[in-house]
């Protein structure tokens, strides 16, 4: 890039020649910006993000909160690499006890912080889609997912942890959960318990609590039909 030089001729007054000089004139620089152009200036609503991805968070520990009232089973399940297909089909394979619900771990956390579903932490890793079992029926809640699993091969997306009555299982202990008794053979068994000798009566009294208190309950509905039974 060169300067140019132009000629400009001028009369000094007090002579009549004519003088001439050359004027040196600077480069205009093409990449240079105008000093007089200005970038419009841009404005990020950053405080009007925050609030908003605040209030969702709230909003999911508040959805999570509610999920826990009569739960009986809250259990994590590994779902990296799940088609949003595929976690629709799984959705609709679900009984209307169960709830399934995508939650970031920390969300989750802060929502069973201080309750007796705080066990769960050892799978608050990962990505974790959070079930909710809303019945005492453990066994038939979770088979819809185990059936799922074997059905889609998805050996990788297994249960990552779950608390029932405030103990935590690991991926290696859900065989317990699976094969809890259902409650009809909880009443069968512990009635039948209730009407044998003392060695059996101490063996239920050694059961689980939610096992104690249902045979508890079915004893005395026994108890109430057969004092209608006798004033009939």
């Amino acid at each position: 890039m060169e300067a140019t030089a132009s000629a400009v001729s001028f009369a000094l007054p007090s002579s009549t020649k004519i003088q001439t000089c050359h004027i040196l004139n600077r480069p205009i620089n093409p990449f240079n910006t105008p000093t007089s152009w200005k970038p419009a200036p841009t404005f990020k609503p950053l405080r009007i993000n925050a609030a908003i991805s605040r209030t969702k968070k709230e909003e999911t520990v508040e959805t999570v909160r509610k999920q826990l009232e009569n739960c009986y089973l809250l259990a994590g399940i590994n779902y990296k690499g799940l088609t949003v297909k595929q976690f629709q089909e799984l959705r609709k394979t679900l009984p209307e006890t169960t709830k399934l619900i995508v939650a970031k771990n920390t969300l989750v956390y802060k929502a069973v912080e201080g309750t007796q579903w705080e066990t769960l932490k050892p799978c608050m890793k990962g990505m974790n889609v959070w079930l909710f079992v809303h019945t005492e029926e453990i066994p038939a809640a979770i088979k819809p997912y185990r059936d799922f699993q074997k059905e889609k091969k998805l050996e990788d997306n297994d249960f990552t942890g779950a608390v029932f009555e405030g103990k935590f299982y690991g991926p290696d202990e859900f065989k317990k959960l699976e094969t809890l008794p259902t409650r009809a053979e909880i009443y069968a068994n512990l009635l039948g318990s209730l009407k044998s000798p003392a060695s059996a009566l101490v063996s239920t009294l050694q059961a689980p609590a939610r096992e104690l208190v249902m045979v508890l309950d079915a004893h005395v509905k026994n108890l109430e039909e057969q004092a209608q039974g006798a004033a009939q």
